[in-house]
Order: C-alpha cells, then sequence, then structure tokens
C-alpha cells in the first residue's frame, strides 16, 4: 500500500533561486493520504491548526489540492515559528506530477534535514488523528534542537559579472562577451556548458552551467566574469551568485519540458528570470524585445532594461527608451544603439560581424546584439566591443561546435561545405538549416545529418524530423549514445522517422555515432553540396577527423564568398556588370585582365575573362580561356554557359568534331536546353549534316510547340521529321 504522506525529493538552493533571492530548502511531497481522505477528517485538522481556509474541497479535486497546499503551508510555518525561526519565507506551490513543493528561505544548511524530518512525521501523525498540539511541539523542539548546519553564504563577485541565460544562444553569447571582454584588456573567465575557461585556456572541462562554474571562474585575479546559466543549475542548486550587474535572456523555447517540475514554456521562461531579478539596480538586463515571453520579464526585473530586436521598429525598442532603458537593433545592414534623447549611434556594419555570416544567421545577429548590449551595460569600451565583433570568429577556436564552416575535397573531385552546429532542439535546427540553405548555390543540394538527444518529448522528436523532411533535400539519422537519456537507439529514431514521414521524406541510413553520420553524409554527397551535422558528443572527434582528411575551416572572407555566391552573385558582380557595358572590345579586354589579377584563382572570373577574348574575336585565346575557367572548378550555371561558348568559338575555328563532342555531351545532360540544341545545330550544319540538324531543331519545335495549329498535326509533323532526321 502506498505511503500517505512521501518525501520525494529535498534540495538545498544555495543561491537565487526560482522561489527566492536568497538560499532555499526545497521539499517535494506526495500527499494521496491527504488528497483523497474524508473532508471530515481535513476539516478537523484545519480546524485544530487554525487555517482560515476551512472547505477542503472533494478528493482529488483541485480545491482539495489547493487546501492541502494551505495546510502544508500552516505546519510548516507552526514548527518553524515554534523552533524560534523567526519570519520563515515559505512558498507551497503545485508541481505537474501531482506533488507538492515547500520552499523555504533559509540561512543554515542543516534547517532543510530537519525540517523535512519533521514534515515526514507530523503530517502522517495529523493525518491518523494524533494530538496536533504535542504532534507540532515535539517537532518544533527537535528542530529548535538540531544542528542547523553552514550558514550559507552565496558568492558575491567583486568584480564586473554578466549572467546568460536561455534556450538557444546562451554558449555563443557567453564566448562572445568573454572575447569582447578580453579585447579589453581584461582578464577574464568564464563558465558554460563547455567547461570554465580563463583567458581562453580550459581549466575544467565538462558541463559548468553551474553554481560550481561560477566559483571557479571567478577566481581571484579574474576582472570581468562571464556565466552561462542554465536551467538545471538554477532549479537543482540556485544561482551561483549572489547578483551580478547584467543580466542576458536570449530566448525561452520548448526544450527539456517535463524534467524537475517544468512542463510548460511559460514554466520555462520563470526559470529563466531567475537572473533577471538578482541584477544590481545599477545595472542592466538585457532582454530579447522579439521574445514576448522574454520581454514579458521585465516586469519584475530588478534593473533597467536593454533591449535588443532585430526589427527597428519594434514597440519593445520604443518601450525599452520611454522608460529610460536603451536599446540595440540593426538599421540598413548597421548595428545602432539607442539612448533616450540621443540620435541613433552607429556601432559598425553587419558585414564586419564574422558570427552573423554577413547577416545570414539571423540567430547569430541576435546574439551579437544581446553581447554587444551586455559588454556596454558592464562598462567595456565603445572601440574593444567593435573590434571585438570584428575578430570573433565562428571557428572551432572561437565558438566551438557553433556554426563551425569547413570545405573539404571530395576524393573523385570537387568540394563540399561541411557546418557542425549543436543544434539540439526545434530552434537550434531551424537556424541550422536556415544557414545551410544560404551557402547553397543552384543544383546544391542540402544534406542533414539528423540526431539529438532523448531528453526531448516525443513531440519534440517528431517535429524535428517534420523540419528535417521539409527543409533538407536529403536526411540522414545519426545517434549520440552518450545522450539518449534513458531511451534506446530504435525509439529516438521511430520518433524521428514519423515526423520525416509527415512531409513523405524518408532518412537514407542511420549510424550508431556522429563520425559514422558525417561519413554517411560524405559518401552521398557531390560537389557543392552542403553537409548541415547536428552534432554534440563527438564535436571535436568530427573537427580533428576533418582536418585530418585535408579539410578546412573557412575564413570569414571565404564564409562571405560562398555566400554572395549563393545568391547568384559574385563579390565582384558589379564590376563585371560594368566590364560587358564596354563597347571597345581592347579596352574590356584590358579591364578583364585588371579583375583576374586580382581574382587569379577564381573559375567565375576566368570565365568572364575569356569571354572578352572570345566578343573580340581572338578565338585562340578564348578557347586556352574557358579551359583555365573549367579547370579552377567553374560551377553551374558558368560550367555550362562555359561548355557552349566554348563549343561555339571551336566551331569558329573550324574545330568541328571537338566543337560537336562537346554539345553532344552538353545535349544528353541537359535535354531540355534551346541554347545547346541551337548551338549543335549549327556545329552540325557546318559538318554539313544539314538533314541531321534541320530534323533535331524541327522535332524539338514539334514536341515543345503549344500553338494548336502546331497540335492539330503533331502526328503527321513527328513523322515529316522523323523523315527528316
Amino acid at each position: 500500500m502506498a505511503a500517505s504522506v512521501e518525501i520525494t525529493e529535498v534540495r538545498v538552493l544555495e543561491g537565487p533561486n526560482l522561489y527566492f533571492p536568497r538560499p532555499a530548502g526545497k521539499i517535494s511531497l506526495a500527499l494521496p493520504g491527504y488528497v483523497d481522505a474524508d473532508s471530515a477528517v481535513l476539516q478537523r485538522i484545519g480546524g485544530e491548526l487554525h487555517l482560515r481556509r476551512r472547505d477542503p474541497g472533494a478528493p482529488g479535486s483541485t480545491v482539495r489540492r489547493q487546501h492541502v497546499a494551505s495546510l502544508v503551508e500552516r505546519v510548516v510555518r507552526i514548527i518553524a515559528r515554534d523552533a524560534g525561526i523567526s519570519r520563515l519565507a515559505v512558498r507551497v506551490r503545485q508541481a505537474g506530477d501531482g506533488s507538492l513543493v515547500v520552499a523555504f528561505a533559509l540561512r543554515h544548511r542543516g534547517r532543510v534535514a530537519l525540517l523535512t524530518q519533521a514534515l515526514d512525521e507530523v503530517l502522517p501523525t495529523l493525518l491518523d488523528g494524533g494530538d496536533p498540539a504535542a504532534t507540532l511541539a515535539d517537532a518544533a523542539h527537535r528542530v529548535a534542537q538540531g544542528d542547523p548546519g553552514e550558514q550559507l553564504r552565496p558568492l558575491r563577485p567583486k568584480m564586473p559579472v554578466v549572467a546568460v541565460t536561455g534556450t538557444n544562444g546562451k554558449t555563443t553569447t557567453t564566448r562572445l562577451i568573454a572575447h569582447l571582454g578580453m579585447t579589453a584588456g581584461l582578464k577574464t573567465g568564464w563558465s558554460s556548458t563547455d567547461g570554465v575557461l580563463i583567458q581562453g585556456e580550459l581549466v575544467e572541462y565538462g558541463d559548468y552551467s553551474g553554481p560550481a562554474g561560477a566559483r571557479t571562474a571567478l577566481r581571484d585575479g579574474v576582472q570581468f566574469g562571464v556565466l552561462e546559466t542554465a536551467r538545471g543549475g538554477m532549479l537543482l542548486k540556485g544561482l551561483g551568485t549572489a547578483h551580478n550587474d547584467v543580466s542576458v535572456v536570449t530566448n525561452v523555447s520548448a526544450d527539456h519540458l517535463g524534467q524537475n517540475g517544468i512542463d510548460t514554456v511559460d514554466q520555462l521562461a520563470e526559470v529563466k528570470a531567475i537572473i533577471t531579478k538578482v541584477t544590481k539596480p545599477n545595472g542592466w538586463v538585457v532582454l530579447n524585445g522579439d521574445d514576448p515571453r522574454v520581454w514579458a520579464m521585465r516586469t519584475t526585473a530588478s534593473a533597467p532594461v536593454w533591449c535588443f530586436s532585430l526589427d527597428p521598429e519594434s514597440p519593445s525598442l520604443r518601450e525599452a527608451r520611454d522608460s529610460g532603458g536603451r536599446g540595440i537593433t540593426v538599421d540598413d545592414g548597421t548595428i545602432v544603439v539607442l539612448v533616450p534623447g540621443l540620435a541613433p549611434e552607429p556601432l559598425m556594419s553587419v558585414l564586419d560581424v564574422p558570427m552573423t555570416l554577413c547577416g545570414l544567421s539571423s540567430h547569430n545577429l541576435a546574439n551579437a546584439l544581446a553581447g554587444a548590449a551586455a559588454a556596454l551595460g558592464a562598462g567595456i569600451p565603445r572601440d574593444a566591443v567593435i573590434e571585438g565583433l570584428r575578430t570573433f570568429v565562428p571557428d572551432a577556436a572561437h565558438n566551438a561546435g557553433r556554426m563551425n564552416i569547413y570545405s573539404l575535397g571530395l576524393p573523385d573531385g570537387g568540394e563540399v561545405t561541411v557546418i557542425l552546429d549543436m543544434a539540439h532542439n526545434e530552434g537550434g535546427l531551424e537556424a541550422l538549416l536556415r544557414v545551410a540553405r544560404g551557402l547553397c548555390e543552384q543544383g546544391a543540394h542540402l544534406v542533414l545529418g539528423l540526431g539529438t538527444g532523448g531528453d526531448r518529448t516525443d513531440e519534440i522528436l517528431r517535429n524535428l524530423g517534420e523540419m528535417a523532411g521539409r527543409d533538407a533535400d536529403r536526411v540522414h539519422i545519426q545517434h549520440k549514445a552518450k545522450y539518449l537519456r534513458d531511451r534506446t537507439m530504435a525509439d529516438l529514431e521511430a520518433k524521428l522517422v514519423e515526423g520525416l514521414s509527415r512531409v513523405g521524406a524518408t532518412s537514407l541510413s542511420s549510424s550508431p555515432t556522429e563520425l559514422e553520420g558525417l561519413q554517411a553524409l560524405l559518401a552521398d554527397a557531390h560537389d557543392g553540396d552542403v553537409l548541415a551535422m547536428m552534432t554534440h558528443e563527438s564535436r571535436a572527434q568530427l573537427h580533428d577527423w576533418l582536418l585530418a582528411q585535408g579539410g578546412g575551416e573557412d575564413s570569414p572572407e571565404a564564409v562571405r564568398h560562398k555566400v554572395i555566391r549563393a545568391r547568384g552573385e559574385h563579390e565582384a558582380e558589379d564590376e563585371i556588370v560594368a566590364l560587358w557595358q564596354i563597347d571597345d572590345p581592347a579596352e574590356r579586354i584590358a579591364v578583364g585582365a585588371k579583375l583576374r589579377d586580382r581574382f587569379p584563382d577564381d573559375a567565375r572570373v576566368l570565365y568572364e575573362y575569356a569571354g572578352t577574348f572570345d566578343s573580340a574575336g581572338e578565338e585562340e585565346q578564348a578557347v586556352a580561356a574557358y579551359d583555365k575557367a573549367l579547370a579552377a572548378g567553374l560551377r553551374e550555371p558558368f560550367h555550362r554557359r562555359a561548355l557552349i561558348q566554348k563549343a561555339s568559338t571551336l566551331r569558329h575555328l573550324g574545330r568541328l568534331e571537338e566543337s560537336q563532342e562537346i554539345l553532344d555531351d552538353l545535349a544528353a545532360a541537359w535535354p531540355d536546353n534551346d541554347a545547346i540544341a541551337l548551338f549543335r545545330a549549327l556545329t552540325m550544319h557546318d559538318r554539313q549534316l544539314d538533314a541531321a540538324a534541320l530534323g533535331d531543331v524541327l522535332r524539338r519545335l514539334v514536341l515543345r510547340s503549344t500553338d494548336p495549329e502546331v497540335d492539330r498535326y503533331r502526328r503527321s509533323l513527328t513523322a515529316f521529321t522523323d523523315e527528316v532526321r
């Protein structure tokens, strides 16, 4: 038989927490005996305790649970009062699993165990009809005489400290702010899910996003501290510091729900808001004005609000300034700071902030805004913030596992782009897919390595599969054995596959490890493809493996080049357009040569340079130049165009067999391309193959024409053209 009262969890929260801005005890209780008791029994107990709330409600009802909560709170207050604990702050709340959480502020660790023991004895006794006065007096005596234990003293930092939380982006934002601090010349310590670092040197490896990380990062000699603050640490231990100078909340979305009594996104937002309630009054609370749940935190914040928003017209920016706060946003491609009563102050162009990937990564642009606001709010000089934003590169050294971009050659020739990112939820996958698609050139494919931890709900796993199937061209599943969290690989994969099936997609392979998953992606890749990996367990291993295979991390300039190329443009697009507006052939060749000298290995520029000879009638030079462009790895549609133009030039040179060989191959690869068909017909005419050329062109016209008269005679015309061919 189940116990009428059961203590299910006891915790000492050593710092500010969900219940109080100071240390607290937390006791979770299952109370089936009280929830299901006869109403007369609870009325008797309530009367003996002088409980104001007299109606216990029906067994199992919401009113009953509320009544039981009031009763338990009354018991705790009586015991504390009679034990000599004056003015004890108590909060009682229902948990999602039906249990009751009793939280109380405290100064000494031992009080938690003493009050737990008291409740464990008093509550069953009262339910069984014991004498309330004697029972409570005896419990209070034991609490008063018991060892209170050590005094809890949350760390009170002596240096400026920035606390960062959110569902996505908190690690990146933490790293960025730390980088800005170091750029300003400050000895900087920071803690995150990756470990604790001092001046960029790892001193502790592992997940240190809780109090232990704060104590290690804020050691003596550190001048500036940045603390990633995850929900788990706040719920299980409380904050690692009594206060912060600046707090940052990046966003709040569904993640890790169903754990530690947090079942809804609104409850999760309440947890994230903890850091905003202990910010020094002369500090800043940096909030995402584009996230309603985050922006709502301004109402309980303990310091002025600094709003960041991607929308310069956002009402949240106006509200922040109207209330004496500040804002930061992007206006016409420039990051600007908004201060009440002053004109917007330009900080720098988004194109000069590498972590935004030329603005392609909107989530990292938001992280950049949050990080810049936090650094400025913490007193980092403006020049240092600008220089830090300019030098914070999304590579394995500065931001490992967050949109790290590599180039890797394929065994059979060509090259692919590989993105390693620790996307683990819907927001992270959405950001990864957006960036990957933005790097895909015309004709290339986005190949996704799909995988996450097992501590996501079934519906989140299905949603991840649906997003992958909808937005990626091909999907491979790869597992993370260390993060299955009580699931099996088969169960986790089944949920992802269900999501894929919602949009008619399937996974092409399933790999037990991330490395095997990456290898499966590469086996499925073609020249120009973008391979996006959701990685966590083996991020460092994948990085090392890519380098060992001859791959390399892309520089900001290389990423910029890829982004522009994916748009179907070239970074010298305006100059290329201007080149073909020059009427004089000799001048056009000369200008083309200067452009080639600036981009000596750029296939697109070499192609345009070849065209200057072609248009000037210098066919021999044109053919040689086309060959150089093709050898440099020219991609579509320019690869096809270069071959067409080379074939046409060979025709003019009388090299007819070479011309037709190229055009035959092109016609097989691009059967619907009219330009190829026409150039091929001209070459065939020069080879005195007029009947075949005419027949091919006529047949193409017959098959493709939408003229109703042609349709009337299509069968006869098809037969006649076959005779000509």
